[in-house]
């Protein structure tokens, strides 16, 4: 249940480069108390790389930001939280 309300704040966070990076390390200490290896080694990649995809304007919108996934990979938004994205925007 916690990698998903973490699923779903990564996908929230995207658009703002602070919130995506505290919701990447907060991923990371998940991974620590579950002694994860591969999402901690996950979670070092994408800490060290979502700033690139900021700056460059590569994120993969819709990616849950999990080691299981490519991070470069755009995935389907649900109509939730797509509508609270929008609420944002506008």
């Amino acid at each position: 249940m916690a990698w998903c309300a973490l699923e779903r704040a990564h996908i929230l966070s995207q658009p703002v480069l602070s919130i995506h990076m505290a919701t990447h390390f907060e991923m990371l200490k998940y991974a620590v108390m579950r002694h994860d290896g591969r999402e901690f080694l996950g979670q070092m990649v994408r800490l060290v790389f979502a700033p690139f995809g900021s700056l460059t304007g590569r994120i993969p919108y819709g990616n849950t930001g999990r080691a299981n996934v490519s991070a470069f990979k755009a995935m389907p938004i649900s109509k939730e939280l797509q509508a609270i994205l929008d609420s944002v925007e506008s």
